[in-house]
């Protein structure tokens, strides 16, 4: 059986580390969309004039470098264009407009919670699919780091359960899932940079197509947007959006998953969440509880072991099984 090469660690400390670097660095960009986006809505965005902007500034954005890691190999482009195509729709547009309709019908933390359980997807999509039983190790690190997400969206309180909602965050679950599995796959030969603005693209298109037909509310605004106590205008959060929380974000993930595997950056990942409390508390004054700070360190000792199970290729094979 040819090994699963993007899931299996590969080099030495320096490649994971650097993974570790980058995937740590692309959920703390993620996590700035939060607050940013808070601040626009409090100004009179929509959630989904949010995104939409957010994810078509950053394809434009990543455009001229995407074109510069080509290096005239237009090839690999045409080549991957299904699969460009695809990571946009599902891992970039379908996230988004399967979360904007969870958090229609359930409470945010709880919709949160079901699509940061993506990490489980991955480890059942990689067991069945690439016949990588998870370990021990791996499976109590991933209890561990769901418990501690759980800790960190704070979901103490009661919540109504919505069949409708729940579909919907399920479904925002496996595109995520998806995300982390595509961003992971280096054997296409495409630049990850170039994968992220190609998927931007289709990404913003089809999100604006779906406020066009009506499918995603649009609505904007020109007022001064709040943040960290000064009044700032609304095109600069926007920016941050676009350039970090997004274009930035998505080449910093998908670099490190191509470090790590999908199982491992899939993980790390959920540091988002302890990042978008620690954003939330600088640039909103919303005090993290302290029940949120011992969900983010049972989160990071769930990474630790899901680190720690991770096979690896000079590790001795198991008797009868192929190299």
């Amino acid at each position: 059986m040819t090994a699963v090469t993007h899931d299996i660690e590969l080099a030495g400390p320096s490649r994971t580390s650097s993974g570790i670097a980058f995937a740590v660095a692309g959920a703390a960009s993620f996590a700035m969309s939060g607050p940013m986006a808070k601040g626009l809505i409090a100004a009179g965005w929509s959630p989904g004039s949010a995104v939409t902007v957010r994810v078509l500034l950053a394809a434009a954005i990543l455009a001229a470098p995407a074109a510069v890691a080509l290096r005239g190999r237009w090839h690999l482009l045409r080549a991957n264009l299904w699969l460009v195509a695809a990571y946009g729709l599902v891992a970039v547009a379908g996230v988004q407009l399967a979360y904007f309709n969870a958090v229609d019908h359930l409470q945010v933390g709880v919709a949160l919670l079901i699509e940061f359980t993506c990490p489980v997807a991955v480890l059942a999509w990689m067991w069945w699919r690439h016949h990588q039983r998870p370990s021990r190790l791996t499976a109590i690190g991933a209890v561990l780091a769901i418990a501690g997400l759980f800790l960190v969206l704070d979901l103490t309180s009661g919540a109504a359960i919505d069949l409708v909602g729940l579909a919907w965050a399920f479904a925002a679950m496996i595109c995520a899932a998806v995300y982390w599995v595509m961003s992971a796959d280096e054997d296409n030969g495409l630049p990850g940079i170039a994968l992220a603005a190609g998927g931007l693209t289709f990404g913003g298109l089809a999100l604006l197509l779906g406020g066009i037909v009506g499918i995603i509310p649009l609505a904007a605004s020109t007022a001064d947007v709040e943040l960290a106590g000064s009044m700032w205008p609304w095109w600069g959060p926007m920016l941050v959006l676009g350039a970090v929380t997004a274009g930035l974000a998505y080449v910093l993930s998908i670099e490190g998953s191509r470090r790590l595997g999908s199982r491992l950056g899939s993980f790390v990942g959920l540091a988002e969440a302890v990042f978008g409390v620690a954003f939330a508390w600088l640039l909103l004054a919303e005090t993290p509880r302290a029940v949120q700070l011992l969900g983010g360190a049972l989160i990071l000792l769930g990474v630790v072991g899901v680190k720690l199970g991770e096979p690896r290729l000079d590790a001795p094979a198991a008797p009868g099984t192929a190299p």
